[in-house]
């Protein structure tokens, strides 16, 4: 039979008050660590990310290298359909870029008519745009998949401006200005107004968004 050595303890019963008598960080740094240890056993594997682990791809950064989330598009607009709505042309692709900040003259659908201007609208961005190279600097897609962006051509402000200032779009004002991204437009606009240019010819020109509301009460567009 061996012997134990002098001095020498056998195993030690468990004894709570010794814990208890522990200092009070101690015992709450211990008492921490078992709550997380047994939050970790009842979560399901995977749940708690391991140390050091990496997004999954094309997750671990944003896809666009502009500002706040912007991207851009560069390409040539193949078709004007009305005064705030291009078609854009990148590469093999086809974006519809609707022009930020700005609500044109409804143009006429199906044979139904549209507001005063609607056509003169259109014709004034088809002037500017049509077949030419621009780039667009978008900031989201909307509910009808379209992209919404201010289109830049070599030189000179936005084409969303250039559309205020000639009197052939309002900015963008419904809704508390939700839509308004560039707070510009609202001094050009009135530059507009004053000078009678465009639709501000017209004695009683109709916002585009309080056109639409009215016509879809109608039952007419």
């Amino acid at each position: 039979m061996r012997r134990r050595p002098r001095g020498a303890r056998g195993p030690q019963p468990f004894d709570l008050s010794r814990i208890l008598r522990a200092p009070r960080r101690s015992l709450v740094g211990l008492l921490s660590a078992l709550a997380l240890a047994g939050l970790a056993w009842l979560l399901p594997p995977g749940w708690l990310p391991e140390s050091g682990a990496r997004a999954p791809a094309g997750q671990d950064r944003p896809t666009t290298t502009t500002p706040a989330g912007e991207y851009v598009l560069q390409g040539k607009v193949s078709t004007v359909a009305d005064g705030d709505t291009v078609t854009l042309q990148v590469g093999g692709a086809r974006h519809r870029v609707r022009l930020a900040s700005i609500d044109a003259p409804e143009t006429g659908k199906d044979g139904k008519p549209g507001q005063p201007y609607g056509q003169a609208s259109r014709r004034a961005l088809s002037d500017m745009v049509a077949g030419r190279d621009v780039r667009a600097r978008c900031f989201e897609k909307d509910q009808y998949d379209r992209d919404i962006c201010d289109l830049e051509l070599p030189g000179g402000p936005t084409v969303n401006r250039r559309m205020v200032e000639s009197g052939m779009a309002w900015a963008n004002r419904q809704g508390r200005d939700q839509h308004l991204r560039d707070r510009a437009l609202i001094g050009l606009e009135q530059s507009a107004r004053d000078a009678r240019r465009g639709l501000w010819a017209d004695a009683k020109p109709e916002q585009p968004w309080a056109w639409r509301y009215a016509c879809r009460q109608r039952g007419d567009c």
